[in-house]
């Protein structure tokens, strides 16, 4: 029994020294990647700034931004008094800007936002391109065959890829139709994942389609499977040779998911950034506080509101100075 549990011991060791070699390996294998592509590749956001102005489907309420207010003091964290600040969100729903519907969206029997894997995490991109059909027909449908055109040039997609539509829609943002504008027919979407096995597409305008009753996305929510929404700078983006990095907070039972999709592009892609090539630790400092991140929409609005004051106040003097000079 001795010798038994001795031997065992041994096998047991000699078990965990290959499988930690192989998990070295494997980490060697991951960092030797990111050190020959990754590290080299060229990075694309393709994500809408979150502002309380953005687009948003008609039937949802405005989202406001304030400052976080201390519940101790009821006053709003300051920097001279309590080293830092924070701010306040009022979202007034989860499907807006850049976006990734979870099922759950259209079938409380499938997924929510924060039961979406870890896996989506890192996908092969293919981008579509119907911006040229768009520019003729606004509400154009993206079909089959441009599906079947795009592999035509590029060989088959790939099983468990992410095919994104690109249509310029996103070009002319925040100055977008909500009601009118480029969509992905209902037989296009089945057909990718009933015949291609992709894992999501995606589109630039906020719905996939104009129909009353959301045919395109109601097949694909109701059946499990997610899309993306709101996707931009897909024109600096090639039709192929791409990953796409997929990242998303976890809100518990959430329909839909603000998200932040980047294209890792190949080296000698002229569009997009190299890691190092713009300050990261540590991140840049502004010439200007935070409140550089007031957008433009409100400085001018602000403006607005100034010149209209003194028009009051001048309107004011004449009425004055006319019942001054009155008999």
């Amino acid at each position: 029994m001795h010798i038994l549990s001795v031997a065992t011991v041994i096998f047991a060791c000699l078990l965990a020294t290959g499988s930690a070699e192989q998990a070295h390996a494997g980490q060697s294998r991951l960092w030797s990647a990111y050190d020959s592509v990754l590290s080299n590749a060229k990075y694309i956001d393709l994500t809408h700034t979150i502002e309380p102005a953005m687009p948003i489907w008609r039937g949802f309420g405005n989202i406001t931004f304030s400052q976080a207010v201390n519940k101790l003091t009821g006053k709003p964290f300051a920097y001279n008094k309590d080293l830092f600040v924070a701010n306040a969100y009022q979202l007034t729903t989860d499907q807006m800007g850049t976006q990734l519907d979870a099922p759950a969206h259209f079938n409380p029997y499938f997924a929510a936002s924060d039961e979406i894997p870890a896996t989506f995490a890192l996908r092969k991109l293919v981008v579509i391109d119907v911006s040229n059909k768009v520019a003729t027909n606004s509400s154009y449908a993206a079909s089959v065959d441009d599906v079947l055109e795009w592999e035509a040039k590029h060989g088959r997609i790939p099983q468990r890829s992410v095919v994104f539509v690109r249509s310029d829609w996103s070009k002319t943002w925040p100055s977008v139709d909500t009601d009118v504008f480029p969509q992905v027919l209902l037989e296009t979407v089945q057909f990718l994942h009933l015949q291609r096995s992709i894992l999501f597409h995606g589109h630039e305008p906020l719905d996939t389609d104009m129909t009353s009753d959301f045919a395109s996305e109601r097949w694909l929510l109701t059946r499990g499977y997610a899309q993306a929404e709101g996707v931009t700078n897909l024109h600096m983006v090639p039709p192929t040779g791409c990953l796409l990095s997929t990242g998303f907070p976890k809100f518990l039972g959430g329909t839909g998911n603000y998200v932040r999709f980047v294209a890792v592009c190949p080296p000698d892609w002229p569009q997009g950034i190299l890691p190092g090539s713009t300050p990261e630790a540590p991140l840049p400092e502004y010439k200007n506080a935070l409140a550089r991140l007031v957008c433009k929409r409100h400085l001018l609005l602000l403006l607005l509101l100034l010149l209209l004051g003194l028009l009051l106040l001048e309107l004011l003097l004449l009425l004055v100075m006319d019942l001054g000079q009155a008999p």
